[in-house]
């Protein structure tokens, strides 16, 4: 029915918008119960009046008025799409109401409009819920925030707050406005926009995003974007959308829709014709067979079959931090049998751990470690990280340095007690031993990455350092493979590090020492074995290959630009397992469109062979075929979200690591 096809958006990018605007819509329902309410009254009196009395007349002007109260908007797109010859779902009701009243039958003509009407109402409400499922997610961000202004905090709108200005969050406050931490430290629910319950604990330097709510410690917090501009008001807007977006089912549905329902007219009036000069059927009694066939051809319920469905699966994927642009999307992976993961920040964490530590010639391991940990001391490269923080669990202090130096490309050198030490790889040491050279062999056959530890131009120890592969990645790899689905693994990295990475994971396929130029061919190679195939990377350097795969995913994308802005789906979480939740329901919801689509042909099409012979009047024709199946179809979507839990996993906690002058030495190490 036309009522739903109603944008149901969330407002997004201006909240006070949004909220005036489901106001409006609010007060415009009241006023549409009324009106049916009132015609229900109507109708009953004329049936009524004319089951007590004789006069006819009453009767007949109550279901006239009951008729006009009802059916008033419907009979005038009616005739404004008859007039343009378009033969739209409302002509079809006009004809057979308006016909029902012109043969004698204005009881069945009134309730014709009556429940039509009752019917578009209830529709267009479920259908609304669906759409505004995430909008009343969305709308528990604060409409107010307290900035700091001349040296206190002031109450003030969010729009009136400008990017740089300072805001306070106190406990059990929602965040009003994106921004970085300043000063203060809590836990955060950020679940309105990942879909995870575990609170993200927040400090200096993280990032917080509007319409997350601060759950313990007050947080000053800086603001980085305007509030029509934030995370919450763009993954928002693409919702809404992505709402109105149509996949291949939609548009074929949309077609048939179109031939349907002349053929039904030019079939009614050949009814019409045949059944008095066949069967010599009274003509007044053949025009209400042809027009019960009218009200059962209506085809609401297959045009909502699918739309509603993929709104339900979109908002459904939404309330888990999945954000989907379009129903084609949706439709697109269920029908992959091929997913492609880049490796680092997808599969693995993109963060390195060290994994092993070794030291001889009386250099025990404590000691190699604390060399290492006080010549990166200070640094801010992903292996000085790792070393730092692997010292630091072993209780190791790091000593002071003098003559520091910075061999680029080779690794770092420095005086500790007065003996000449250095870390770094082999192009730092020349001269390693055998030794050492199987060691390192051996570790980077596991792939690990190794940097040496020296004293006085001999190597003393090593260390070895690993990507740490993401908490649930074998268990989705494992998921996915037990769908039938293939996995494949693409890297810039090296073959022994890519080839133990697959090894841990069970993937299918993998290429390694890849550039981006080189991912797009791989990917376009995968496309013309397999067909559909959705890669999944981190958004920003994997952006090429996203774009030429058939559905491109970034993961871990909460507040960044690049990943929501061109990706077709977006993981705002750091949990790749939401592939598996992604393809279970797309496969879910294509299952409830197929459901949809066939319970509605099936059915329409038994009750319009029973109306030929007259088996099926005017009201049963509305009350089942049109207005119950219509709302069997709605129901049939809306369970699409339900046993659908947010999955809890801890939280993982992104370091971002600043770029500092002494981390130039690693620039070519790895």
């Amino acid at each position: 029915m036309h009522g739903s096809e109603g944008g149901g958006g969330c407002g997004c990018t201006a909240c006070g918008h949004a909220h005036a605007h489901h106001g409006e819509e609010e007060e415009q329902g009241r006023h549409q119960v009324a009106v049916i309410a009132g015609a229900a009254v109507l109708l009953t009196a004329g049936l009524v009046v004319d089951w007590a009395t004789p006069y006819g007349e009453a009767a007949l002007l109550l279901f006239a008025l009951a008729a006009l109260a009802a059916g008033y908007d419907l009979l005038k797109t009616a005739l404004h799409a008859l007039l343009r010859l378009r033969f739209t779902m409302e002509v079809l009701i006009g004809i057979a109401a308006a016909g029902a009243f012109l043969i004698g039958h204005p009881a069945e003509g009134a309730t014709v409009l009556v429940l039509f009407a009752a019917a578009e109402l209830l529709e267009a409400h479920a259908s609304e819920r669906a759409r505004r499922s995430v909008a009343d997610l969305f709308s528990l961000a604060p409409v107010s925030a307290r900035v700091q202004r001349d040296g206190r905090w002031t109450e003030v709108d969010v729009h009136a707050v400008g990017v740089g200005e300072h805001v306070q969050v106190r406990p059990g406050d929602q965040v009003p406005l994106d921004g970085v931490v300043v000063a203060g430290a809590s836990s955060v629910d950020q679940a309105a926009l990942t879909g995870e319950s575990v609170p993200a604990a927040k400090g200096i330097g993280d990032e917080v995003f509007a319409g997350t709510q601060n759950l313990e410690g007050s947080l000053e917090v800086e603001v980085t974007r305007p509030d029509t501009e934030s995370t919450l008001a763009r993954v928002a807007a693409y919702v809404e959308e992505a709402q109105q977006r149509r996949s291949r089912t939609e548009k074929f549905i949309e077609k048939f829709a179109r031939v349907y329902t002349p053929a039904v007219i030019a079939g009614a009036l050949a009814v019409t014709a045949f059944l008095p000069l066949v069967f010599g059927v009274p003509f007044a009694d053949s025009v209400y067979r042809a027009l019960s066939l009218l009200v059962i051809a209506c085809p609401c319920a297959l045009a909502l079959s699918t739309p509603v469905s993929m709104v339900s699966g979109i908002t459904a994927a939404a309330r888990q931090g999945v954000l989907i642009k379009g129903s084609d999307y949706l439709e697109a992976v269920g029908r992959a049998r091929v997913v492609v993961f880049d490796k680092t920040g997808t599969l693995t964490t993109g963060r390195l751990q060290v994994t092993a530590v070794k030291g001889s010639g009386g250099a025990g391991e404590m000691e190699v470690l604390q060399i290492a940990a006080s010549l990166e001391a200070g640094s801010g490269h992903p292996i000085a990280a790792a070393v730092m923080a692997k010292a630091q669990e072993d209780g190791i202090e790091a000593g002071p340095v003098e003559g520091f130096a910075a061999v680029p490309g080779s690794g770092v050198r420095g005086t500790l007690g007065g003996r000449a030490c250095a870390l770094g790889n082999g192009r730092l040491f020349p001269d390693v031993d055998e030794m050492w050279t199987e060691e390192r062999e051996h570790l980077e056959a596991a792939g690990q990455t190794v940097v040496f530890v020296g004293e006085d131009g001999r190597v003393i120890g090593l260390i070895g350092l690993m990507d740490t592969v993401r908490e649930d990645a074998p268990a989705t790899v494992a998921g996915l493979r037990a769908r039938g689905i293939r996995t494949v693994m693409l890297t810039g990295d090296n073959e022994k590090v890519a080839a133990a990475v697959a090894a841990r994971l069970g993937i299918d396929e993998h290429r390694a020492g890849l550039l981006p130029a080189e991912k797009v061919q791989a990917v376009e190679d995968l496309s013309r074995r397999f067909g559909e195939v959705v890669m999944v990377g981190d958004g920003i350097n994997d952006a090429p290959a996203l774009a030429r795969a058939g559905v491109g995913i970034a993961m871990g994308a909460i507040g960044s630009d690049i990943a929501i802005e061109t990706a077709d789906i977006v993981l705002m979480h750091d949990r790749v397992a939401g592939i598996e939740t992604l393809i279970d329901l797309s496969t879910k919801t294509m299952k409830v469109v197929r459901q949809n689509v066939a319970v509605s042909i099936i059915v329409k099409t038994g009750i319009a062979v029973l109306a030929v012979p007259g088996l099926v009047t005017l009201w049963m024709a509305v009350a089942i075929g049109d207005m119950g199946l219509s709302f069997a179809v709605i129901a049939n979507a809306l369970r699409i979200p339900w046993g659908r839990e947010k999955v809890s996993l801890p939280q993982a906690k992104i370091v971002k690591q600043q770029t500092d002058p002494s981390s130039i030495h690693h620039e070519n190490m790895l």
